[in-house]
């Protein structure tokens, strides 16, 4: 059996960073578990084609969850991304890294050594911001990150930030520095107009490491346990059984859903789960795929006046110029995301930091790239960002195969509910101010008749979306917490050798896309596994308005949204 200092499982958007990271040096033998193939393939690379990777089944895992009770028994899907690079190479690329309120809630919450102040450094390390290196922005490290075409060739980018100034919002030049809160620029991982995944950036440019061993079509099965410590890891291979032993640690870097998953079949879980699954226990964690947490979205969709949108390109022939001049130049509308404009805020008065995100799209659209509409349109995806209803994931069996039992309990708690109520209304009141009179048109969705709190319930029960943020499932806190599953520095309660680095280890979503904390997770992790220490944390300064416990933003708006 093969003897590595270190194996990863999971080659996504943590272990791609770990396995860069740990093989650094050369001291140290490394080993990449990935149950996918290669990335390689023009439909992940190209940004603008971000609906295809996730559509295919060689690269999404295709998971849905159970049946939702709080949002008419419908089934949400939940892709997951499966092959080198993981979910960072079919997610939509939006970078944002959260509010700083959002650490030090960690911190506050058991997971010492995870504020704000501990964590950007980990940003900037990760990051190559096309504005170069700042207070806040990394100019050199290996995550490409920009604006994609930065706006130019289309207003309603412009249009609408300039809307939610009217509504009364600030304006931010970086909502990934200084301040989140605010109508501004979006930004993206996408460098040299290709899509930066963790397999692109960080697995890439190392995979010639003499000490660094990528395995791809491995299905990781269980870890192996003498004891309470963790010697290795066994799974399977074109049919056959694939075991590697672990000098040091194994990491389990498989996603939110996946790494508690791989936990249970282990025997490493709640009793009662292992039991329904036909599993002895070994270690009794009861938070083990407990603490999901997800964001959802709905599109509000209006008709546009001018001919300005996207909507006119989204034909088979423009389709394929936009690809071509990508293939030659990467340029043009392949190089982006086409979320260029975004704003963060806060959706009632006593709140320090935004609870609400909007991605602004110039083109009324399906997920899928086809147009939703005839003619011309535009949407803002929007949605509560700090939900208060948790889920679980759990196993159905023993055998690796089968897919888990996933069951968010979307709006299961009444706060949820209010908070969609608010961002229905505010959403309304900011696409109504004068920046957008050139273009608005008919709102298309929800529609002028869902105005009521029980209208607006009903609408949202049907019409919601997952944003695709899983997280949670393997929570970090202190040692002794009931539910946490890691310690502050990834390593898993109650065993040795064995630390969990992915989103499931938020103890709270952040309010925003979850790809880039994942990534400065890693970096940070990847230090407490190679004992330096750590970072010196950063004294750079946050914004928080002066006002926030009694005004809901800085001013009254322009125009109030007609009733």
């Amino acid at each position: 059996m093969a003897v590595f200092d270190y194996i990863i499982i999971g080659a996504g958007s943590a272990g791609c960073v770990l396995a860069n990271r740990l093989s650094a040096s050369g001291e140290h033998s490394v080993a990449l578990i990935e149950a996918g193939g290669s990335d390689r393939h023009i439909l992940v690379q190209m940004p603008t084609a971000l609906s295809y990777p996730m559509a295919s089944e060689r690269f999404n895992w295709g998971y849905s969850s159970e049946p939702e009770p709080y949002v008419n028994g419908r089934a949400i899907t939940c892709p997951r991304g499966k092959g080198l690079g993981g979910t960072s190479s079919i997610n939509g690329m939006v970078y944002v890294r959260g509010a700083a309120a959002d650490f030090d809630d960690w911190a506050e919450a058991g997971a010492s050594g995870w504020s704000y102040a501990d964590c950007l450094p980990y940003f900037k390390r990760a990051e190559s911001w096309q504005g170069g290196g700042d207070t806040y922005r990394g100019g050199d490290g290996p995550l490409g990150v920009g604006g994609g075409n930065n706006m130019v060739g289309n207003p309603l980018y412009q249009a609408f930030i300039d809307a939610g100034v009217e509504a009364g919002y600030p304006g931010t030049d970086d909502y990934n520095g200084f301040r989140q809160e605010g109508f501004g620029p979006m930004h993206m991982t996408v460098k040299g107009g290709v899509r930066s995944s963790t397999s692109r950036s960080y697995l890439d440019p190392v995979r010639k490491r003499q000490n660094l061993t990528v395995f791809t079509q491995v299905l990781v099965d269980r870890l192996v346990l003498d004891g309470k410590r963790v010697r290795g890891v066994s799974g399977w291979r074109e049919g056959q059984v694939f075991e590697l032993s672990a000098g040091k640690e194994v990491i389990l870097s498989a996603g939110a859903i996946a790494s508690p998953m791989i936990l249970q079949r282990s025997g490493i879980g709640d009793a009662q789960t292992l039991a329904e699954a036909g599993i002895e226990p070994v270690c009794e964690l009861q938070g083990v795929g407990r603490n999901l947490q997800d964001h959802l979205e709905v599109y509000f969709q209006f008709h546009c006046k001018e001919p300005v949108s996207l909507n006119n390109r989204l034909g088979l022939f423009s389709k394929f110029l936009i690809g071509a001049q990508w293939v030659l130049f990467k340029s043009g509308l392949g190089a982006t995301n086409h979320f260029e404009s975004c704003a963060f805020i806060r959706s009632q008065a006593g709140l320090k930091a935004p609870d609400v995100q909007y991605h602004f799209l110039p083109a009324a659209m399906r997920y899928d790239g086809t147009p939703s509409i005839e003619g011309h349109g535009f949407q803002v995806h929007v949605g509560p960002n700090k939900p208060k209803s948790r889920g679980r994931v759990r196993v159905r069996s023993a055998e690796p195969e089968e897919a888990p039992s996933i069951l968010f309990n979307y709006l299961q708690h009444a706060d949820d509910v209010a908070a969609w109520r608010r961002c229905i209304r505010l959403t309304r009141e900011i696409m109504a101010q004068p920046a957008m009179d050139a273009y608005r048109g008919d709102e298309i969705q929800p529609g002028l008749d869902v105005s009521s709190d029980e209208e607006i319930d009903a609408w949202v029960r049907e019409n919601v979306e997952s944003a695709y943020h899983p997280c949670g499932t393997c929570r970090m806190g202190a040692a002794d917490a009931a539910d946490a599953v890691v310690t502050p520095d990834c390593r898993v309660i109650g065993l040795e050798a064995l630390r969990v680095v992915d989103a499931s280890v938020f103890p709270s979503v952040t309010n925003g896309n979850i790809n880039a904390p994942t990534i400065m997770l890693a970096e940070k992790a990847a230090d407490m596994i190679l004992g330096r220490a750590p970072l010196t944390p950063s004294d750079a300064p946050v914004w928080t308005p002066d006002d926030w416990s009694r005004k809901q933003r800085a001013r009254a708006p322009v125009r109030a949204y007609p009733s």
